[in-house]
């Protein structure tokens, strides 16, 4: 077998590439964000004292983290459109289904960063007269997210490989432009052997910089 690279060029790679590379780093980036803020009320709900707060958000992240994220895909594609009663389309599908699924996992990465801030600090707060909203805006979130970054950041960079699952129900990512690619010039092994290339160098330098940040993070603390 011989592996033949030269078909890509510029053109290939503005005309299958830059399309699905676009919408896997506008995936990662709503997903995050979305993970981010949804993650966080999760977190605050099961810190909470109420455990009528406690009990549901308890139940969707133990939920959303014991299922596989292809099977979240397929059931929200599936699901919604049959629930508002008209297709939503892909792209849309999958975002929503990444801020849902992600954030399960940024609940649990923010409700550690709560925890890692001492409680003495909570205790100053409230005996400045702060409500227990300012002390989670003003004192415990911030510290708790810079804690946490670095871990937010890898999680993002996980995000970032998760985003090939899409393949499953026809958005166009990343995978899908390398996959289209080698289908219309007749190379799909060397497609997806680019497409890992391209995956792995991204998240590798990525996780580079994260490793770089956390020994910055450590050396302030």
């Amino acid at each position: 077998m011989n592996l033949d690279l030269s078909f890509y060029s510029w053109e290939v790679i503005s005309r299958y590439i830059l399309q699905g590379f676009s919408f896997s780093i506008q995936l990662t980036i709503i997903a995050t964000l979305g993970g981010l803020f949804f993650g966080t009320l999760l977190a605050l709900m099961r810190l909470s004292s109420h455990r009528w707060l406690q009990l549901p958000a308890a139940a969707y992240v133990n939920t959303m983290r014991s299922i596989p994220l292809v099977m979240v895909i397929l059931w929200f594609f599936l699901l919604i459109p049959f629930m508002i009663g008209r297709p939503i389309g892909a792209e849309l599908s999958a975002t929503i289904t990444f801020i849902a699924f992600e954030a399960a996992y940024f609940s649990e990465i923010m409700r550690a960063g709560i925890q890692s801030i001492p409680r003495g600090q909570v205790f100053a707060g409230q005996a400045l007269g702060m409500t227990y909203s300012q002390n989670m805006r003003l004192i415990v979130l911030p510290q708790a997210f810079r804690n946490m970054l670095p871990v937010v950041l890898t999680q993002t960079i996980i995000l970032f490989q998760d985003t090939s699952l899409v393949y499953a129900i026809g958005a166009y990512d990343l995978l899908k432009g390398f996959e289209l690619a080698g289908k219309n010039y007749g190379r799909p092994i060397e497609a997806y052997l680019l497409a890992a290339a391209v995956y792995f160098v991204i998240c590798f330098s990525l996780s580079l910089l994260v490793k770089r940040l956390q020994e910055k993070i450590a050396i302030i603390r």
